[in-house]
C-alpha cells in the first residue's frame, strides 16, 4: 500500500520549542480526543495531533500499521525535515508509536504510550467489528464504544465531551475504520519490544477493559527502557478523562524542565520510588501543580542533591524531624525511603530509639508502630523479589 496522507492539526507552541507528536485512538478526531490535553501541552512543546485516514480531517486512504508510522514521518517531513520528535499516542496511535519505535529509532528519542498494547484484542473481534461497519456504518457501534472508551460514570459526569467523540465517530469514514480494524488484527509486535532501546512511559486506565493495566505492563516490562503508570478511574481514553493526569506524566518522560527540577525529579525518584512519584505526579491539580513544583526543586532539587550528606544520614535526619513533627504520612514514605537508601532494620531502630530521648517516648511509640507495618511490607516484598 502507498503512504497515506495523515493531516495534522497543529496546537503550537513555545518559539524554538520541541516537536510533540499525538497520536489518535480509533474512531476518534484529534480535537476531540487531545484537545483540551494538547493546549496544555502546547505550553511546553510544539503540539501536533494527527488524524488516521478517513477520521477528523484526514482522507480516506488504505493502509496497515507500517504505512501509518510511515505517514507519521511523512507528516512529520513537512513540519521540520529528518527532525528528531517526542511521541504519545492513545490506542491505535499507540501501536503506531511502538512501530515508528522500531521503524525509525533515530527519529522518536522518548515515547508516551497510552492505553495501548503490543498486540490488541483478537483477530477475529476485528474482523467482526470491521464486517459490521461495513454493512451498517458506524453508527452501529457507537453504543459499545461508548462503553469501552469510559471509566462508570465518565458519561454521566462529562456529556459534552462525549457527545463531541460521538460526533467524530459518527462522521468517520466507515472503509477507514474498517481498515483500521484490520491494520489492528494484524498487528503484534510482542516478539520485537526488547529492540525498543528509548524510553518509553507506559499508561494504562485501570478500568480500560480494551487495552487493560497488564497490556501496558506487558509493554513496559518488553522494553528496554520501560516504565509503567496506572490511572485510576481512567478507562480507555485517558487525555479526555484525565487530561491533567495525562499531560504532567507526558511533561515528565521527557523531562522538560530545567537542571535542578530535573536532578530533583531524579533524586526523588531514587529515594521514594517511581510508583510513588507517578502517583503524585498523576494526581497534580492546577491547584496543587506549583506546589509540586517546589518540592520537587527545593526539597529534593537543591537539598537532598547536596555533597554535605550522603543519602543515608539525610535520611536519618529528615525520620527524626518527622517523629519529632509528629508527620505520620510522611514518616512512612520516608522509612521506605531509608530503606531505599541503604538503612538497614536496625539502623532505622537505632534512629527511634534516640528519637525516644530527644522528641519523647509517645511520639517514639507512634513512630515504631509504623515503623514496624513498613518494615515488615519492605521485607515482604524483598522476600518475593
Amino acid at each position: 500500500m502507498s503512504v497515506p496522507r495523515l493531516v495534522g492539526t497543529d496546537f503550537g507552541g513555545p518559539p524554538g520549542a520541541g516537536l510533540l507528536i499525538l497520536g489518535p485512538s480509533l474512531g476518534t478526531s484529534a480535537t476531540a480526543l487531545w484537545g483540551v490535553a494538547a493546549e496544555q501541552l502546547a505550553e511546553h512543546l510544539h503540539v501536533v495531533a494527527w488524524d488516521l485516514p478517513g477520521h477528523g480531517r484526514s482522507p480516506a486512504a488504505g493502509f496497515r500499521m507500517p504505512d501509518l508510522a510511515a505517514g507519521v514521518l511523512a507528516l512529520v517531513d513537512e513540519i521540520a525535515p529528518h527532525a528528531p520528535f517526542h511521541y504519545a499516542g492513545v490506542s491505535v496511535g499507540g501501536a503506531v508509536g511502538l512501530q515508528l519505535l522500531l521503524d525509525a529509532p533515530e527519529r522518536v528519542p522518548s515515547a508516551a504510550l497510552v492505553c495501548t498494547g503490543a498486540v490488541i484484542g483478537r483477530a477475529e473481534d476485528w474482523a467482526t467489528r470491521a464486517a459490521t461497519v461495513r454493512e451498517s456504518g458506524t453508527a452501529a457501534v457507537v453504543e459499545a464504544s461508548v462503553q469501552r472508551w469510559f471509566a462508570p460514570g465518565f458519561a454521566d459526569r462529562s456529556p459534552a465531551l462525549v457527545a463531541a467523540l460521538v460526533e467524530a465517530l459518527r462522521a468517520t469514514d466507515d472503509e477507514s475504520y474498517a481498515q483500521a480494524c484490520e491494520a489492528l488484527a494484524d498487528f503484534d509486535v510482542t516478539a520485537q519490544l526488547g529492540r525498543i532501546a528509548a524510553p518509553v512511559l507506559a499508561v494504562a486506565g485501570i478500568d480500560d477493559g480494551a487495552t487493560p493495566p497488564e497490556s501496558l505492563e506487558r509493554i513496559a516490562s518488553g522494553v528496554q527502557h520501560g516504565r509503567l503508570v496506572v490511572l485510576d478511574d481512567v478507562g480507555h481514553l485517558a487525555p479526555v478523562e484525565a487530561p491533567g493526569a495525562t499531560v504532567n506524566l507526558i511533561l515528565d518522560q521527557l523531562l522538560l524542565r530545567d537542571p535542578v527540577y530535573t536532578a530533583g525529579m531524579s533524586m526523588r525518584r531514587n529515594v521514594l520510588g517511581d510508583a510513588h512519584v507517578d502517583r503524585a505526579i498523576a494526581g497534580t491539580t492546577e491547584f496543587t501543580a506549583d506546589f509540586q513544583d517546589l518540592i520537587t526543586r527545593y526539597a529534593w532539587g537543591s537539598i537532598w542533591t547536596r555533597d554535605g550528606l550522603d543519602r543515608r544520614s539525610r535520611s536519618i535526619v529528615t525520620l527524626t524531624a518527622l517523629v519529632a513533627r509528629g508527620h505520620h504520612e510522611e514518616l512512612a514514605m520516608h522509612l521506605r525511603g531509608a530503606r531505599r537508601n541503604g538503612l538497614s532494620s536496625d539502623e532505622i531502630k537505632e534512629v527511634l530509639l534516640q528519637t525516644a530521648i530527644y522528641c519523647g517516648v509517645p511520639d517514639a511509640n507512634t513512630a515504631f508502630r509504623i515503623a514496624a507495618q513498613v518494615l515488615a511490607d519492605c521485607h515482604g516484598s524483598e522476600g518475593g523479589r
